[in-house]
């Protein structure tokens, strides 16, 4: 009887096909490496594809390359979600990236000097892991929306497609950061609209004296500062809106801005002034939770549960992050740099 043979040990399993594992592929195919990259959707691209679609990239054209392939935007254009979600589905193609989807690995755990992934009933099996699922995971939505009556039409801004998917009435955006501004904006045409700020956060525009920002960035070199550094540190302590803020908002849209939403009972939100309104609707651009609980792996996160890491190398030999937010410098978790995170990742396999 011929005996069943084992699934093969990779040299490397990149969990998320995103840009960041796009961008590490690429780099692992450079170097000649046996690699897996798995993804728990339907498509390349299709968490892209399921933003709202009006939604714009706040990176220019000129910003937004992959590493081998740039970006089919004019360098001073804003892409749209779709053009990016296309952009990732060539960028597979171009390099031969053949991405298992509809893989959702939900274990991570050492195996002697390897790793196993378990997704469904199949062990993956490889030497080294790269965590790239990104820091935008799961939706949060503050517990006092649990207190609103189920005739409030709630959603998250990572469910929030378009204007007319909101019922008529009065909208309430919570969150004033870059989401919620853009959204708050366009729903302002259709709506009456509150935007609700829990933190003064600036507010720098997209093209200051004509020039787009990361363009100034990038000729400062402020996009090359690291995290460690003092003024990364700083920096990495201030989230800002690039494009019109609150304060604009309220001035050009007519938008109400209030304090942090602070509780909520029936139809009504109380802020943190004490104001409070009746709404019909409650958009919750309150970011997104890091889940990092299915890496079973002792002695690798912090308190709060999120993977330690330096540079994006992690305490566990062979284990490794990427995309995250200020995992080296600002624009780890961006299109344009995230190639950079992955190159560095990829010598430090290739050392190892």
């Amino acid at each position: 009887m011929t005996p069943v043979s084992a699934t093969p040990v990779l040299d490397v399993l990149v969990i998320g096909g995103g840009q960041a594992g796009l961008a590490m592929g690429y780099h692992l195919a450079q170097s000649g490496r046996s690699f897996q990259i798995v993804d728990a959707g339907a498509e390349v691209g299709g968490t892209w594809r399921s933003r709202w679609d009006s939604l714009r990239l706040f990176t220019s054209g000129r910003y937004d390359n992959l590493p081998g392939l740039p970006f089919p935007a004019a360098p001073d254009t804003y892409p749209g979600k779709d053009d990016v979600a296309d952009y990732l589905q060539a960028y597979a193609a171009k390099f031969g990236l053949a991405v298992r989807l509809g893989t959702n690995v939900t274990s991570l755990t050492r195996n002697g000097s390897g790793y196993v992934a378990k997704a469904g009933g199949e062990a993956l099996e490889a030497r080294h892991v790269v965590v790239a699922t990104g820091p935008f995971q799961e939706p949060f939505i503050p517990p006092i929306a649990e207190a609103l009556d189920p005739g409030v039409h709630q959603t998250h801004s990572a469910h929030y497609r378009r204007p007319h998917s909101i019922p008529p009435g009065k909208v309430l955006v919570a969150g004033a950061a870059n989401s919620g501004c853009q959204i708050a904006a366009e729903l302002s045409a259709t709506h009456a609209v509150d935007l609700s700020a829990g933190q003064r956060l600036p507010a720098i525009p997209q093209r200051p004296l004509g020039r787009d920002i990361w363009n100034w960035a990038t000729t400062l070199r402020l996009d090359t500062v690291t995290a460690p550094s003092r003024l990364g540190r700083r920096l990495a302590g201030r989230d800002q809106v690039i494009g019109p803020g609150p304060r604009q908002l309220a001035r050009r849209h007519g938008i109400r801005i209030r304090p942090r939403a602070a509780s909520a009972a029936g139809r009504t939100v109380t802020f943190a002034d004490g104001s409070a309104t009746d709404f019909d609707t409650v958009v919750w651009a309150t970011g997104y939770t890091t889940d990092h609980t299915w890496i079973d792996i002792p002695q690798t996160h912090d308190d709060q549960g999120h993977l330690l890491h330096q540079r994006g190398v992690t305490p566990s030999p062979g284990l490794y992050i990427l995309g995250q937010t200020w995992q080296h410098t600002r624009g780890s978790a961006l299109l344009g740099w995230v190639g950079r995170d992955a190159a560095f990742l990829a010598g430090q396999i290739t050392h190892r």
